[in-house]
């Protein structure tokens, strides 16, 4: 189970991610491509956090793997592989990158429908995680990762060394894709968006595909060509630190108040998903309207065309009569 990229943590870490990927596996995400299975159990999820924050009363605790108290250290590790997302880097009490929830990166993969031969754009290093895990199925020379941030860059580029993988790891806003890497057969985003960056169109070849976090869901377009590409949300809630840089969100968020709609409304998470996607439209009053209008529908009903530099939204039917236009879009 690639012993040699388990960093000297020995057997505890080999069987924590054993029991992360049986985990992952019983939702059946990769019944139809085990491909992605054999990445996860040979990728070391615990040398890409080497240290991680949890909350504590009165603020973040750190963990790390280096702590000379070993019962820390085993929490750390175990914490490493739980099927959960970990804060890695905290600016001013503010949160600024992650490590995904492994079977949300999991069915993002799963969707993202790679063949071999692929070559893929991945916005957000993060910690590089998921880019050693597309670098295991697909090879360094097929995987480009972007970030805004330096640091995160270069972080990103040392775990990755240390787990034996080197993508291309570019500093660079990633609104602005990597044009000289490009084309692309598949875009991903593993940062939350306004709206998907019309200029990445460009850089893909004809037929491929995009996956990126939108308003707290999961948009998943197929690009006809450079000036046109068309789908819709996934069922799959998504949530992700904002991207930062020309396609970030304004203010580090999105839709705040919900005031004048009744608690278990504003509670909703779907509901709050079309206040995002909205931009709440005429008001929050407005936008519920709608929403109890249409049979309060799902994220999957919506979808999103972009075509000569505009991006629209729309529910159930691109030529429907709900449409509008896709705030931070174009």
């Amino acid at each position: 189970m690639g012993t040699e990229r388990d960093g000297g943590a020995g057997g505890l870490a080999g069987r924590a991610r054993a029991g992360l990927v049986r985990e992952i596996a019983g939702t059946g995400v990769w019944d139809r491509d085990a491909g992605w299975r054999d990445a996860f159990e040979q990728v070391p999820r615990h040398l890409f956090v080497p240290y991680y924050f949890v909350g504590a009363p009165g603020g973040h605790e750190r963990l790390w793997g280096e702590d000379p108290d070993p019962a820390r250290r085993e929490r750390w590790l175990r914490g490493a592989y739980a099927d959960q997302p970990l804060a890695t880097r905290l600016r001013d009490g503010e949160l600024v990158s992650s490590s995904s929830q492994p079977s949300l990166m999991a069915k993002m993969l799963a969707d993202l429908d790679v063949r071999d031969g692929h070559r893929v754009l991945e916005i957000g290093a993060g910690t590089g995680y998921n880019a050693a895990l597309l670098a295991h199925r697909l090879g360094d020379a097929a995987v480009t990762t972007v970030d805004l941030d330096p640091e995160i860059t270069e972080s990103a580029r040392a775990h990755l060394a240390a787990a034996g993988y080197r993508p291309a790891v570019v500093t660079r806003d990633g609104a602005r894709g990597c044009v000289e890497r490009a084309p692309y057969d598949r875009i991903m985003a593993t940062c939350a968006l306004r709206a998907v960056p019309v200029g990445w169109l460009a850089q893909c070849r004809p037929g491929a595909r995009i996956l990126a976090p939108v308003a707290t869901g999961l948009l998943r377009l197929d690009v006809r060509d450079g000036g046109f590409a068309q789908g819709r949300f996934l069922r799959t809630p998504a949530y992700f630190v904002a991207v930062r840089g020309e396609g970030g969100l304004p203010g580090g968020g999105g839709v705040g108040s919900v005031g004048g709609v009744p608690r278990r409304v504003a509670g909703d998470e779907v509901f709050r998903f079309l206040l995002e996607l909205t931009g709440g439209l005429g008001g929050v009053r407005e936008v519920l309207a709608l929403w109890e209008r249409e049979g309060r529908p799902g994220r999957e009903r919506f979808g999103v065309t972009v075509s000569g530099g505009r991006e629209w939204v729309w529910l159930d039917d691109p030529r429907g009569p709900c449409v509008w236009d896709l705030p931070g879009g174009g």
